[in-house]
């Protein structure tokens, strides 16, 4: 039996078992998600940590870092993503460990693939019900639906791309993002933009945002990123 995804979603699946990722892939592909492989705890961290995926799918049993911690130092970085964590664990103290280190849901090994898509299914309903058509950091709000900003009564345009980037800011207020980071989820993947274009779109962000208020929002990280927060 195959269920049609409520809505297409770009998933994270860390899973070291080639045979289960492959299986676990195709099933979530099939149904239409976009599906990204990470094969150890480090690798899944890493690529959790871009912000860009809908939902995490989570193996307890990794090598390099296991999944709980790794659900734990997302966690602890205010990354919302929601996670399910899969494990061939049963025992109780087991789970609890998992909800307790971040995780939203739990699937015991073996399972049947209709149970992981309903989990999934459910996850995606939650995450969009949580979904903010506007962002807001102080009093700097973003409206998602009317591509409008503005920060107290002051109207602020913005370009595209400045709105991208200060939208990915928001949606990680408190969080320190690297260029690397930024360079991905803004410009893209294949994108040939330098540290030096996240530079100056960050120069043009502070002129609009917060040029003329007594308390500056975006704030640079020496050696480390960016960050906005009130």
């Amino acid at each position: 039996m195959v269920y049609m995804a409520a809505g297409v979603m770009d998933v994270l699946l860390v899973e070291d078992d080639p045979r289960i990722a492959r299986v676990v892939e195709r099933a979530l592909t099939d149904v239409g998600h976009r599906v990204e492989v990470a094969h150890d705890g480090i690798e899944g961290l890493t690529s959790a940590e871009r912000g860009i995926h809908d939902l995490v799918v989570l193996d307890v049993m990794l090598p390099e870092m296991d999944g709980i911690e790794v659900a734990r130092e997302l966690r602890r970085q205010r990354l919302r993503t929601p996670i399910l964590m899969l494990t061939a664990r049963d025992a109780v103290p087991d789970r609890v460990r998992g909800l307790d280190a971040g995780a939203d849901d739990y699937l015991t090994k073996p399972f049947a693939l209709e149970e992981l898509l309903a989990r999934v299914r459910a996850l995606g309903r939650r995450a969009g019900e949580e979904h903010q058509d506007e962002l807001t950091v102080g009093d700097l709000v973003l409206d998602l639906s009317r591509h409008e900003a503005r920060r107290g009564e002051k109207s602020i345009e913005l370009t595209a791309k400045e709105f991208d980037l200060l939208a990915y800011l928001m949606r990680n207020s408190g969080r320190v993002l690297s260029k690397d980071q930024i360079t991905e989820h803004v410009w893209g993947y294949d994108s040939q933009a330098t540290s030096n274009v996240v530079e100056i779109y960050i120069h043009y962000l502070r002129d609009k945002i917060d040029r003329g208020f007594a308390r500056p929002l975006i704030r640079t990280i020496r050696g480390v990123g960016y960050t906005i927060k009130s």
